[in-house]
């Protein structure tokens, strides 16, 4: 059986006010990494991937025909989110855990790496976004992904977060459409956008002038089809008010 593409694309033609971005989709990983030396069981964690995020993301999209990019294999190879520069492109550890398969590996082995995955996807992602501004459209990029309810032993209680720099007002629009505080809709948690840390905002948004932000929604929320469909639902009319 042939891997999978480095990227997949629903929608690829759409267009609107959004693009959809799930670069942290899929927990695949070739044989001949040999899961980069963790359990099966380590391999379906988050560690590996955002659980719930494609689901939801794919709904979105098929309700909409709204553009969206996934990512192909696991975040531990190398993250699509991350600088290529970033101590976490690809992490010796992630959380608590080891990745043997990722400790002391030679600087060809990440070059290979980035030509095999993140380099695709980013290419992909510019381009569509080339085509919008050179069609006069000003998309806002918004990447969907979970979180865990528990990291490090500190609890996260919020529902969703919003993460953003530059585009506040949409930001806001966005805690405010889902409920807000009250709904335990946080900005920019359970993490803050930064230089070192992430590359979609900065990169395929800020850069270009374009809205963007993160969609972050607990793991345990959207785990499961209801949740997925639930919180999908939820997004959609907001997503698609550009």
């Amino acid at each position: 059986m042939a891997d999978p593409a480095p990227f997949e694309w629903v929608n690829r033609d759409g267009g609107g006010p959004v693009l959809l971005l799930c670069e942290h989709a899929s927990n695949w990983m070739p044989e001949d990494y040999g899961g980069l030396g963790l359990s099966q069981s380590d391999r379906e964690r988050h560690i590996a991937w955002d659980i719930g995020a494609a689901a939801v993301a794919r709904r979105i999209a098929e309700r909409t025909g709204a553009p969206l990019i996934l990512s192909g294999a696991s975040r531990l190879l190398i993250d699509l989110n991350r600088p290529l520069t970033s101590r976490s492109s690809i992490p010796e550890q992630s959380e608590a855990t080891a990745v043997p398969g990722n400790i002391g590996i030679a600087e060809a082995e990440r070059e290979a790496r980035a030509e095999r995955w993140f380099h695709p996807f980013q290419r992909e992602v510019q381009g569509w976004l080339d085509r919008a501004k050179a069609r006069g459209e000003r998309p806002a990029v918004v990447g969907i992904h979970s979180f865990t309810p528990v990291f490090l032993g500190v609890r996260r209680p919020w529902h969703v977060g919003i993460l953003y720099r530059k585009s506040a007002a949409y930001a806001g629009r966005l805690i405010e459409g889902l409920g807000g505080a009250e709904a335990m809709i946080a900005g920019n948690q359970p993490y803050q956008i930064d230089d070192e840390g992430d590359y979609t905002v900065p990169v395929h948004g800020e850069a270009r002038g374009l809205e963007s932000v993160l969609v972050e929604l607990r793991q345990d929320l959207v785990a499961g089809p209801r949740g997925q469909a639930e919180w999908a639902d939820r997004l959609t009319p907001l997503l698609m008010r550009g």
